[in-house]
């Protein structure tokens, strides 16, 4: 049934249907809706029937979606919330302000930038084939159609491209100087070495397997030449010279949207870079005391420490990998000790893509199948090894896998009673400041044993904060790129590649690192509030499972449902 049928039948049941049941009728068709404009998202959630298609990249797309959200906002009007449940409430809420949300974001027309450094067809196309499953003929048949229709993707993200190029919408051109051997990346001489079919090289079909190999060659070759050719040719040549969000059309008003949706806050760029020049000087300060407590002469001798003896290195990227799941595997068995509730749903540590890697940050997390057919994966760049130190690891992984992404993630998948939009939901104040938050926690677990591993926490800690500065100063202030690099140098003690990788990233991602710190200094300072009301009765894994009950929500709703619980457990009540 068509979409906007399902609405005008939502909207008609209002004479004969109760509100409850109408708003899951909402929820339902919405979700299904999201689903199909989504595919992609379908497949990481490992939710069937969608692995055959891709999301439709263009403008007449776009429009179209923005509109369905519009419709969808006026039936959920006609819902009398004052016959619904706390709960229900809190949904009909979140769902309003999310889609309210994304239709103020569609006006700055982000859909014109659909490729830089960091993401793009060029990576996202083998990432999503890599999700999904190839065990049986029907899985193996979605891959396929979904490898003949690659072609047709990437045209439309070249005429994207080039709308945005001729309205002056693209990433800076020097964020853009490795997206063509990125592209170059995906074009190899034996079809099965791509990443693009990677999961079927293993198909017994030589049916399937010939199919594949002429889906590649005869078509997904010559796209990707033609975009390795747009790219060179045209586009790099007339992006823009210029790295400040304001520096694009209606561009100010745009950074300060980003700022307000990324932060779930009113917080003005002004007051986030303020409070981050603040932040850096108290870890800064913190850090000279724990290089004083390993014997050093200052910070700097024990930071250049740090990054030189060759004993906080590993030599392969096996050692790596393997470090990190020792560190797993020790939080796993202390969970516990702080946690009420844990996922059922596992997680596994796996490197960072080769044909992405000299891109990428240090680590990220993909949330793993709703259907626990496939685990969460914390992925670790084992590029540049001699960067990647071992001092490091134990905040990463508390960040990255538990109890940061993938318990707070997979909790929310698994929180049954709440509709599918809620348990997938992300905002990145949230995520990301429960993540940083958890590295907070690595003490409590046993971790952060040596002066190196504190000062790798502190570390982890003063990037995150240096975020505040460097992304206000870059898009509302005016720094240069050169000068947000020296920033962040003369802030943390380090010059390796990861920096620039880093500061890159804040400048094609404007308003997302901002995230982190105001997200985790909000739990923080929920964790003190609830602490000082309990006084000796404070429960840690009663406030950890307040905070995590409700799936991902704007920081906001989050300290209203903390002040609730910190409310309704007052002596009396």
């Amino acid at each position: 049934m068509d979409f906007r049928q399902q609405l005008d039948d939502i909207r008609a049941a209002a004479v004969s249907v109760d509100e409850p049941t109408r708003l899951r009728s909402f929820f339902e068709t919405t979700w299904a809706q999201e689903l199909a404009e989504a595919p992609e998202m379908a497949t990481f959630y490992g939710i069937r029937g969608h692995d055959h298609r891709w999301s439709e990249l263009t403008v007449d797309a776009v429009e179209r979606r923005v509109g369905e959200r519009r419709e969808a906002l006026e039936v959920l009007d006609t819902i009398d919330g004052s016959t619904l449940s706390e709960q229900e409430r809190l949904s009909l809420d979140l769902f309003r302000t999310m889609e309210r949300g994304e239709i103020e974001g569609a006006d700055f027309h982000g859909e014109l930038q659909p490729v830089n450094q960091l993401q793009g067809v060029q990576q996202d196309a083998a990432m999503v084939i890599e999700a999904q499953p190839s065990e049986t003929g029907e899985d193996v048949a979605a891959v396929l159609e979904r490898l003949r229709a690659l072609p047709a993707l990437v045209d439309q993200t070249i005429e994207l491209m080039r709308l945005g190029a001729a309205a002056g919408n693209t990433p800076p051109q020097i964020c853009l100087r490795d997206v063509p051997q990125q592209v170059r990346n995906q074009l190899v001489a034996d079809p099965f070495d791509s990443p693009l079919l990677r999961t079927i090289a293993g198909l017994h079909d030589d049916g399937g397997r010939k199919e594949a190999a002429q889906a590649y060659r005869q078509g997904i070759v010559p796209a990707f030449e033609r975009l390795h050719d747009f790219l060179v040719e045209d586009y790099l040549p007339r992006a823009r010279t210029t790295t400040a969000c304001r520096d694009l059309p209606n561009g100010e008003a745009w950074y300060r949207y980003l700022v307000r949706h990324h932060t779930t806050t009113d917080h003005s760029p002004e007051e986030i870079h303020e409070l981050g020049l603040a932040e850096v000087a108290r870890i800064k300060a913190e850090m000279a005391r724990v290089a004083e407590s390993a014997g050093a002469a200052d910070l700097g001798a024990y930071a250049h420490h740090l990054r030189t003896d060759p004993t906080y290195a590993c030599e392969t990227a096996d050692a790596l990998l393997e470090g990190y799941r020792a560190i797993g595997r020790h939080i796993d068995a202390r969970l516990p000790d702080l946690f009420g509730t844990l996922p059922e749903l596992a997680y596994e540590i796996v490197p960072v893509p080769s044909y992405a890697e000299q891109s990428q940050t240090a680590a990220y997390y993909l949330p793993g199948a709703t259907d626990g057919s496939r685990p969460g994966q914390f992925f670790a760049n084992t590029y540049d090894l001699a960067s990647r130190f071992t001092w490091e690891m134990e905040s990463l992984t508390l960040h990255e896998a538990v109890p940061g992404h993938h318990l707070q993630i997979a909790l929310a998948q698994e929180l049954g009673d709440l509709p599918d939009f809620r348990r997938n939901a992300w905002f990145t104040a949230y995520g990301e400041g429960w993540g940083l938050y958890a590295e907070s926690l690595g003490a409590e677990l046993g971790l952060y044993a040596t002066p190196a591993a504190r000062y790798g926490a502190l570390m982890g800690e003063i990037w995150r904060a240096v975020r505040l500065v460097l992304d206000t100063g870059l898009h509302a202030f005016g720094w240069s790129r050169d000068q947000a690099i020296a920033y962040f140098q003369e802030a943390t003690g380090r010059d390796d590649h990861d920096i620039v990788v880093e500061v890159d990233r804040y400048i094609v991602w404007p308003g997302q690192a901002l995230g982190y710190k105001m997200g985790e200094l909000k739990i923080k300072e929920l964790r003190a509030r609830a602490a000082g009301a309990a006084g000796g009765r404070f429960d840690l894994r009663a406030f950890h499972d307040e905070v995590l009950r409700h799936g991902c929500l704007p920081l906001g709703l989050l300290e209203a449902k903390v002040d609730g619980r910190i409310a309704a457990s007052r002596p009396g009540r």
